[in-house]
């Protein structure tokens, strides 16, 4: 098992020290009284420090128990306010060269650069016996959550993905409402987000001649992606409405909307999936067709075949899309928050919630006020904000301790999570899928007429083979995944 603590930490935790008149003596020992000793706190390097890196090492570090002792980004520019609210700590471009010199003086990393790096930096840390907080998706590609998930078992670390709804009251207490039986068996799911706010469904911009910033390594960047010369504004956001780095509006924000559903009702693996996806009009005549970019707007089904024998289907609609109002539904009641829902309907009744698993109400909302189930599953101190303090408190207590089993997204749940979600991309990507015709007029859409039948075990599609090379990629040299 890897250690947490170096053996200095150890020994300071242990021990009772004479030391100049003085002693330092754990805090177990002290009590209430508020003080900390080093072993106490989380040593903890970042990997993706701006932006949503730099909200995750705040959160961690105003939990109280974490230090914030090194950080990482390709880009100097963003990682300027980390770097100024951190003084102290240490500074590397590389996050290959930062594991190498500083693995032994750190507890934890947290990963927070684009989709298409997370796997190989998440797995580097873990195999350094690192325990690890992830930004959600886990990873790009279902290869790479599977191998996550795995990793994480064999190495017993304590893991967390970056859906902090997941940590909220509301998928708590949808869940005890369905184990009540307040709606009957689910039958079917509705979630949908105005997503994507960046551009998708576009042709890839031209950038000759162009050549990165001094402040930005554009090559440390790509990493595991394709070799591309510098393109300008892909970083740092449009990146995720390109298949090469990102899971566009689905990998953004499925793992916080798909992620109530998926929780209470206990879902595995999918075993079907079939969509349809929007395009772009180049003029009034054709339809632009960009086999870089991630659709404009998709509708994905999925379907579950449940333990009682009854089949779900998982709607997930974005770009604008979104399902019939439902009938319980009053006029002046919200669908959702905004642009973003979700909607189970059961076999005697439906219940919905906004973004993160906020705001849950039974439909229609006048039951909510008579409804009354006793709550009987553990609350996260702080809700959705504390998501962050309840991995930095379950790293210090150590894997297997009561604060890791209440851990509310570690991998064992955040990676068949992570693995549903992408399995909507497999079915976009299919659809989008083109053959040259044989008299070379054009091509034909083979994938378009198919619906993929889906071996989650294996990780297979089995009636269409052309969708298994976007189950698992290929690597550049020196940016590779290892094996676990």
């Amino acid at each position: 098992m890897p250690k947490k603590k170096n053996a200095r930490r150890d020994f300071l935790k242990t021990s009772t020290l004479a030391l100049a008149g003085f002693h330092i003596v754990p805090r177990h020992v002290l009590g209430g009284t508020g003080y900390k000793a080093p072993s106490d706190k989380l040593v903890i390097a970042g990997i993706g420090v701006g932006g949503k890196g730099y909200g995750d090492l705040k959160s961690f570090y105003e939990s109280g128990n974490a230090e914030i002792a090194v950080l990482c980004d390709v880009d100097d520019e963003r990682a300027k306010r980390s770097r100024e609210d951190y003084p102290k700590a240490k500074y590397y471009r590389d996050y290959r060269e930062m594991l190498d010199k500083e693995h032994k003086s750190i507890d934890a990393v947290s990963v927070s650069g684009p989709d298409h790096n997370h796997a190989v930096q998440t797995l580097a840390a873990m195999q350094l016996g690192k325990h690890v907080y992830v930004q959600k998706p886990l990873t790009k590609d279902i290869y790479e959550a599977r191998t996550l998930t795995e990793a994480a078992d064999k190495y017993k670390l304590v893991t967390q993905m970056g859906n902090q709804g997941a940590s909220g009251e509301g998928v708590r207490k949808m869940m005890e409402w369905y184990k009540a039986g307040i709606i009957g068996e689910a039958t079917r799911v509705w979630t949908w987000t105005d997503r994507p706010v960046w551009p998708q469904g576009v042709p890839w911009p031209d950038s000759k001649g162009k050549k990165p910033p001094k402040h930005f390594d554009w090559d440390l960047w790509l990493g595991t992606a394709p070799k591309k010369p510098y393109t300008e504004n892909i970083h740092p956001f449009n990146w995720r409405g390109w298949w090469d780095y990102g899971t566009g509006a689905l990998g953004d924000m499925a793992c916080h909307i798909m992620e109530p559903a998926y929780r209470v009702l206990d879902l595995g693996y999918p075993t079907e999936a079939e969509c349809s996806v929007g395009s772009v009009y180049v003029d009034e005549f054709k339809r632009g067709y960009f086999p870089e970019s991630c659709p404009p707007s998709s509708h994905i089904t999925l379907r579950f075949d449940r333990p009682n024998g009854r089949a779900l289907t998982f709607h997930w609609m974005d770009g604008g899309i979104k399902p019939s109002r439902p009938e319980e539904l009053g006029a002046d009641e919200p669908m959702g928050d905004g642009g973003n829902g979700v909607i189970i309907e059961g076999t005697r009744g439906k219940m919905m919630c906004d973004t993160y698993g906020r705001n849950p109400r039974l439909l229609p909302t006048s039951l909510n006020e008579s409804v009354n189930v006793p709550e009987s599953l553990p609350r996260v101190e702080g809700g959705i904000p504390g998501h962050y303090a309840q991995w930095v408190n379950a790293c210090i207590a150590g894997y297997g301790s009561k604060e890791y089993k209440e851990l509310s997204s570690p991998f064992s749940i955040a990676g068949p999570l992570t693995e549903t979600v992408l399995m909507g991309n497999l079915a976009i990507r299919s659809y989008d899928y083109r053959e040259e015709r044989a008299d070379g007029k054009g091509f034909n859409y083979p994938g378009r007429d198919i619906k993929l039948l889906w071996d989650g075990k294996s990780m297979k599609v089995t009636n269409f083979e052309p969708a298994n090379q976007f189950v698992k990629r290929e690597y550049p040299q020196g940016f590779e995944l290892p094996k676990v």
